[in-house]
């Protein structure tokens, strides 16, 4: 192989180092799979997502169909990337050598970089069949390694849209199933209501059970798969946001207005607790990672108008749990742990609504 000139060398290097950072990038984003991790894809993802929510201010009526479209654009746009990164890189190195080291009959005078990004995308089998044949035994191994990244990209890749497809598929009926159970009102007194007619909690408990365990698959696949959180319906009954908040305030409700003696079993269940839990696990976590800069360590103590609305908003689930013939009890002691339980959370919702662009009556009907 003839000795490459010191351009070549150099460009032959970056080509490496390119390369490697999107094999990391793809290892991190689809074997790693953790939140907040991945070079490239987590920058992709947010700017496309904040592109999307400068543009949709200016269609009001349309905000939430053009929201919708964030997430399938950010995967179509990271598997994208990924590939033609990965056939630059495959043609900066190539490039140096194109017409000596590798060789086509087609075009044997053709050594210009379009043509080594042609050569690149067909080493990986990303272009297709090609005449470029490498004549020395470095670059025979070259494409030998090529052809096993672009393989084993691609399969990673597909398997990785099924996944991510499946658990967006999981977490909107676990939306659905949250509103539902609210009586499509998305108030949680009413889904108390709903769980434990005429004070009978038996199946209401196993209810809770399934919704616990639902809510936590939510956490771990997002935890798994970052991107389903760029993923905003037009209904904002499928946001995090509002399946969270209707959750943890039902197992607020729960523990603070219901009757301890005829319901404290229920106020320290297994259920309870893990959906209160996995919610705000959840909600924090998300919180955390994609709203970089606006989170709170640290839940802040509620103003005297906000104090207020909770108040309201208690005496206002009593009544509709005191309707379905639930025990209740609405003390100033239950008002005051009401309000300290929310103040645990409260903050993470406020958080999380405005960076998937949702305003607050849109999550919360019973916000004002």
């Amino acid at each position: 192989m003839p000795a490459a000139s010191a351009w070549g060398i150099v460009e032959q290097a970056a080509g490496a180092i390119l390369g490697i950072a999107i094999l990391l990038d793809v290892f991190l984003t689809v074997l790693y799979a953790r939140a907040g991790t991945g070079i490239f894809s987590y920058f992709i993802a947010k700017t496309i997502a904040n592109l999307f929510r400068l543009t949709a201010r200016n269609f009001d009526k349309r905000r939430g169909t053009i929201l919708s479209y964030s997430g399938p654009l950010t995967l179509v746009s990271i598997v994208g990337f990924w590939s033609i990164l990965l056939a630059v890189a495959a043609a900066m190195i190539i490039h140096p050598d194109l017409g000596t080291s590798v060789t086509s009959s087609s075009m044997p005078d053709d050594r210009d970089f379009i043509t080594a990004l042609f050569a690149g995308g067909n080493s990986l089998s990303i272009v297709g069949t090609g005449d470029f044949t490498p004549q020395t035994t470095p670059f025979k191994l070259f494409y030998f390694y090529n052809s096993l990244v672009g393989t084993a990209v691609i399969s990673l890749t597909l398997t990785y849209l099924m996944q991510v497809y499946n658990a967006l598929q999981r977490r909107n009926s676990l939306a659905l199933h949250v509103h539902q159970l609210t009586g499509e009102t998305a108030d949680a007194a009413q889904m108390i209501a709903m769980l434990g007619p005429s004070g009978k909690f038996d199946s209401g408990n196993s209810d809770l059970s399934s919704l616990a365990n639902s809510m936590t698959q939510a956490k771990e696949s997002h935890h798994f798969y970052p991107v389903l959180f760029y993923f905003r319906f037009r209904e904002s009954l499928y946001s995090v946001s509002q399946f969270a908040l209707v959750s943890l305030d039902a197992c607020t409700l729960i523990r603070s207005a219901l009757d301890e003696t005829e319901y404290g079993w229920l106020k320290r269940s297994a259920p309870v607790d893990q959906l209160y839990r996995s919610a705000k696990m959840l909600t924090k976590m998300l919180t955390e990672n994609f709203v970089k800069g606006n989170e709170q360590s640290k839940p802040e103590p509620p103003d005297q108008k906000t104090v207020e609305l909770w108040h309201k908003r208690f005496l206002e689930a009593v009544r509709t749990i005191d309707a379905a013939g639930i025990k209740t009890q609405k003390d100033e002691s239950a008002m005051r742990q009401y309000i300290e339980i929310r103040t645990d959370w409260q903050h993470l919702i406020s958080t999380l609504g405005p960076a998937a662009a949702l305003a607050s009556e849109e999550i919360d009907p019973k916000a004002s």
